[in-house]
């Protein structure tokens, strides 16, 4: 099994070339990407990294401050969407695709179904949003099957809670935000009976930090009666879910990022998620988490493929690259997840975090590549990429809605300056990139496609060298980190060097190591894999592994067995 190395990338942002952008601007001033910029050179470009998935974020309709009823599409009302261009995650309509995407706007589905079918021919796989806890308050379905129902179509106003309800009511309670309703012609926005906001929010007047522009769906939990479960016979929210998930599916895409996968029932997607895979048994679902609590709930009962690890890994790593915990603390890490480490996806970026170069982070995104380096070798689970990422982007525009929070928005109508430089009007030659922004890139190039063609990081298995080397007068746990990654042809021992100098290390391999993953003790030839010198070293448990690594870098040795 090869490892999955994923791109996520904003259409929206990716191919947008516009250079004069002005803040808090429409679609006409600062234009927008579109699927067609998504071109066979452009894809091929992208797999160079060692890609084998392309997350496409933002793809299904959702609302926006555009106006697109010359199209059919019934226009939202600007106070209860976040942007010029609208969040991704407020979807509108779930059998269509964002108009903003589209060359030409009566082909929008067309041209998603070119994008998918070019990507498959260069060799990639991709993956689309499924947002499944909420939809935007003013959700209308204006290009659903025939047959279709839409969501809340026969939903009972007058019941708070109904079994077969799409939304949660708050009855004889208008809508009224704590937040200005009314649009520049004067026009209020008005929602009776309030439905609950998508964060579980079950007022009437949500704040700017609530979930305001979206709302709450209803898989069949009485939030007016202890949270009780009802969810026999199957609610109707389900049915209609699985039947989007069947409609994406059939257009061949080959995953689903599940959006807050844990605000929705697990039991639902043991339900749906076999469903799906009895049609189509290769898709994946990756859900995004944050409780390690219910980690093994999700993976199990749920039938998810994949975990986001944000509050294992990434937390942890964050907290090395700060200098705000020790390298040591990541192997607690993977500890407190022992087992499941295999079904997690590791990042360091992606659309809810901050740049790492970013001043609310790192500052440099140079501070980040040895745990980039952990990120993607120390399990044989996915590694997430965000756009930009590669060039160290530093997120740090002051677009619209977002202001600037070191992230690159998703609710404005902007560019990646990263990538529009290295995209250069379509020559992909690089010229536009700073030196230090085309290192990085070699770097993450080179390690990612390691990953890729690599079956001890695929497959096999791993060891943590921490435990021997605490005491090491010659190692620094503190700004040093050190596994083993094994398969039946290869060796791999990893460092990763987060300090800001130079270290010369002499790092122990305990007789465990050696017992438990098969190991002869004698002298290998090894190729050191991010650079590709060559030499001979001897692995014995009596004599400590010289090894050399940058400031804010790291080595992968490769033994043959």
């Amino acid at each position: 099994m090869d490892k999955i190395i994923i791109y996520q990338v904003l259409p929206r942002l990716f191919g947008n070339q516009t250079k004069k952008l002005v803040q808090n601007g429409s679609l006409k001033q600062n234009g927008c990407g579109k699927f067609n910029d998504f071109t066979p050179e452009v894809l091929n470009e992208i797999k160079k990294l060692g890609v084998s998935h392309i997350w496409f974020t933002g793809v299904i309709e959702h609302a926006t401050q555009t106006d697109y009823s010359d199209f059919g599409i019934t226009k939202d009302h600007p106070a209860v969407v976040k942007g010029k261009a609208g969040s991704p995650y407020a979807i509108k309509d779930y059998y269509d695709v964002d108009p903003d995407l589209a060359v030409n706007v009566k082909d929008r589905m067309k041209e998603f179904q070119n994008l998918i079918t070019n990507t498959h021919k260069a060799g990639l796989k991709a993956i689309i949003d499924f947002v499944p806890n909420h939809v935007s308050r003013q959700y209308r379905s204006d290009a659903k099957p025939k047959k279709v129902k839409d969501l809340g179509e026969d939903d009972d106003k007058n019941c708070a809670f109904c079994r077969d309800n799409n939304f949660y009511y708050l009855p004889n309670q208008e809508f009224a935000g704590q937040f200005e309703l009314a649009d520049e012609n004067g026009v209020v926005y008005s929602e009776f009976p309030a439905k609950a906001t998508g964060n579980d929010c079950f007022r009437n007047d949500p704040s700017v930090f609530d979930w305001f522009e979206t709302v709450k769906l209803n898989y069949g939990i009485n939030y007016t009666d202890f949270h009780n479960k009802e969810f026999c016979p199957v609610p109707n929210t389900w049915i209609k879910m699985l039947d989007i998930l069947l409609f994406w599916a059939k257009k061949k895409v080959d995953g689903f990022r599940c959006d807050m996968a844990e605000m929705v029932p697990v039991e639902f997607w043991g339900w749906a998620i076999p469903q799906v895979k009895a049609q189509y048994p290769n898709i994946i679902f990756i859900a995004e988490t944050y409780d390690r609590n219910q980690y093994a709930l999700y993976l199990n009962e749920g039938q998810f493929d994949y975990l986001y690890d944000k509050v294992g890994l990434y937390d942890t790593l964050r907290g090395v690259i700060s200098g705000f915990q020790p390298a040591s603390c990541i192997t607690g890490a993977w500890q407190c997840i022992d087992g499941l480490q295999n079904r997690m996806l590791n990042f360091l970026e992606n659309h809810d975090e901050q740049r790492i170069a970013s001043d609310f982070f790192a500052g440099n995104a140079v501070k980040a590549l040895p745990a980039m380096l952990v990120s993607a070798t120390m399990s044989n689970g996915p590694v997430m990429i965000y756009s930009g990422q590669e060039f160290g982007e530093k997120g740090m525009d002051n677009e619209g809605f977002s202001g600037i929070d070191g992230r690159t928005s998703i609710f404005d109508y902007w560019s990646v300056p990263s990538v529009q430089n290295w995209i250069n009007n379509g020559k992909f030659d690089g010229k536009k990139l700073k030196k230090e922004q085309k290192d990085i890139y070699d770097f993450y190039a080179k390690l990612l496609n390691i990953c890729a063609q690599s079956d001890a990081i695929a497959t096999g298995s791993f060891f943590d060298l921490m435990y021997v080397n605490y005491e090491n007068d010659s190692f620094n746990a503190e700004k040093q980190y050190c596994f083993i990654r094994k398969s039946e042809k290869e060796l791999l021992i990893i460092v990763a060097n987060f300090a800001d100098t130079p270290a010369k290390l002499k790092i122990n391999l305990p007789t465990h190591a050696f017992d438990v993953l098969g190991i002869s003790e004698k002298e290998y030839s090894y190729e050191e894999l991010l650079t590709n010198s060559k030499g001979k070293a001897n692995l014995s448990s009596s004599e400590p592994l010289a090894v050399n690594v940058k400031k804010n870098n790291g080595v992968i040795y490769k033994f043959k067995l």
